[in-house]
């Protein structure tokens, strides 16, 4: 009996995405959705978040959430070393997937947002 190998989950999460954007994108065509819902599910399904930087993660946990890195890195639910990682510049580590867009969301709109 073969093995089953795991589906990619960021395939399968790209997919559940675009999935529901187009559903979104139907209801707002025949008029059962309204616009701020739809901006708001375009947001979170369509904006790829940018590369992030070391010292523009900085700048977001510094400046816009006001966090040490302990605090920071609970918030986004990642260990304190991965923040380090992040900031460090010669570490060329980068934020992906749901940290990546959590980073955007807060750059964005603030802490207020997602905690």
């Amino acid at each position: 009996m073969a093995a089953r190998t795991p589906p990619n989950r960021k395939k399968t999460a790209d997919r559940v995405s675009a999935d529901l954007a187009e559903s979104a994108l139907d209801l707002d065509g025949l008029g059962l959705i309204d616009q701020r819902r739809l901006a708001s599910i375009k947001a979170l399904c369509l904006d790829e978040p940018p590369t992030y930087s070391a010292r523009r993660v900085a700048a977001i946990r510094i400046g816009k959430a006001r966090m040490s890195q302990s605090v920071f890195a609970k918030l986004l639910n990642v260990s304190v070393s991965t923040v380090q990682k992040w900031e460090a510049p010669a570490a060329d580590k980068h934020p992906s997937g749901a940290a990546a867009k959590l980073l955007q969301i807060i750059e964005r709109k603030g802490v207020g947002a997602i905690a």
